[in-house]
């Protein structure tokens, strides 16, 4: 793994001098955005050996038996915005030590964060250690920050699948150069997971995977966990009906608004979606550098103090740009897979009403998906139990190698 380290580095040092463009995260833009999937910079940022990545798996509660070495590395790479335009955004890639050269991908999405050095690739030690835990069975894990998250530039548009699917896409791309310059082939079938905003984003890349859209892979099989599927018709009305957790649809709404204002308009000023005295400080709070503590104090306890008359009608019956921006996600669930296909969810959740994923089994999606109901648990226990669960399943549905 040392050698490893020192080649990565000259490869980051030899794309710096040779006028390759990177950022260093917050709001500025690439000068130069490298094309789509192509690697801008790889910095290590993990490496155990095999003992060391069971211990740190159980202290995670994520344990795997027969756990491999690991290194990870924050990978930069080139991709899109939600306009078209060039950007750059970041990623975890973890490969683990294993005999055989090829090696099968797990794609992992990860869940709502407003911070953005608490992405995968930065200091988000909850959803690297998911991350690792595919790695240590031997697969190679990818985990896509997002657009805006990260070492990526800008806002991060919250729970816009479309640009959810393409980061995570050019990510494998972006790792299979990194596997390639390891001497490590890529199988072409990706397994695909994810957790919350990531289930909505994991359903998003396994449709481009499917339709053929990401050159050089298709989909192997995809099991999400408690996902928002239906924006429109569940979880925007779940919101404002108390079946989402009054302080918790407040975060979701505002961070929402306030993401697809910058892609749809949906607002001229936030005064018109937002009451008074949260509309002077309500697009500063998603700015990427308060986390979600800070967020929720800056914020009323329920929808009913934080939108205006006129907002609470477009939450339940959407018209103009919010019906286009939740229209443009609220396809994950409209295409018919060859691959295996499971929702996990949970009637006990008020942060992801169990009817997203039950709405979801009703479109296209729903002829080849099983649905697993988790039971009577909340949204944070929800991941805990279905992600070793689907480890499991991946291994025999497609092995590592």
């Amino acid at each position: 793994m040392n050698l490893r380290r020192v080649l990565l580095s000259t490869l980051t040092i030899l794309l710096v001098l040779s006028g390759v463009a990177c950022t260093d995260g917050d709001d500025r833009p690439a000068a130069d955005p490298a094309g789509r999937g192509e690697v801008v910079t790889v910095t290590p940022v993990l490496e155990m050996t095999g003992a060391q990545t069971a211990d740190y798996l159980a202290e995670w509660k994520y344990p795997v038996a027969g756990a491999k070495g690991v290194g990870a590395y924050r990978v930069v790479y080139g991709t899109v915005a939600p306009d078209g335009t060039p950007t750059t955004a970041s990623g975890l890639v973890v490969i683990p030590e294993t005999a055989g050269p090829a090696l099968r991908m797990v794609s992992y999405a990860h869940g709502t964060t407003v911070r953005r050095d608490e992405a995968p690739s930065a200091d988000g030690e909850t959803e690297r250690a998911r991350t690792i835990m595919f790695a240590a069975a031997g697969y190679a894990a990818v985990a896509p920050d997002y657009l805006g998250l990260g070492e990526g530039p800008g806002p991060h548009p919250y729970a816009h699948a479309p640009s959810e699917a393409s980061a995570s896409a050019d990510l494998l791309t972006a790792a299979r150069t990194v596997l390639a310059d390891q001497g490590r082939d890529t199988r072409p079938d990706v397994l695909v997971t994810g957790f919350s905003q990531g289930a909505q984003a994991g359903l998003a890349l396994g449709q481009q995977l499917h339709s053929g859209a990401v050159a050089g892979f298709g989909l192997a099989a995809s099991a999400t966990v408690s996902g928002a599927y239906a924006v429109r018709e569940v979880q925007a009305p779940g919101a404002l009906d108390g079946r989402v957790d009054p302080k918790r649809a407040v975060v979701y709404l505002a961070y929402w608004i306030t993401a697809m204002n910058r892609i749809y308009h949906v607002y001229g000023d936030p005064a018109e979606a937002f009451r008074a005295p949260y509309a002077q400080r309500v697009e500063e709070l998603f700015d990427g550098h308060h986390d979600l503590l800070s967020v929720t104090a800056g914020l009323p306890r329920t929808p009913q103090e934080l939108l205006t008359p006129e907002y609470l009608a477009l939450a339940q019956n959407p018209t103009g740009p919010a019906l286009r921006a939740m229209d443009d996600s609220d396809t994950v669930c409209d295409w018919a897979p060859d691959a295996p296909v499971r929702l996990y969810a949970a009637q006990g959740d008020r942060s992801v009403p169990f009817e997203n994923s039950q709405q979801c089994t009703k479109a296209e999606l729903g002829a080849r998906a099983e649905l697993i109901d988790l039971g009577d648990i909340d949204h944070g226990a929800t991941v805990r139990t279905a992600l070793p669960q689907i480890l499991d399943w991946f291994r025999k549905t497609a092995p590592p190698a």
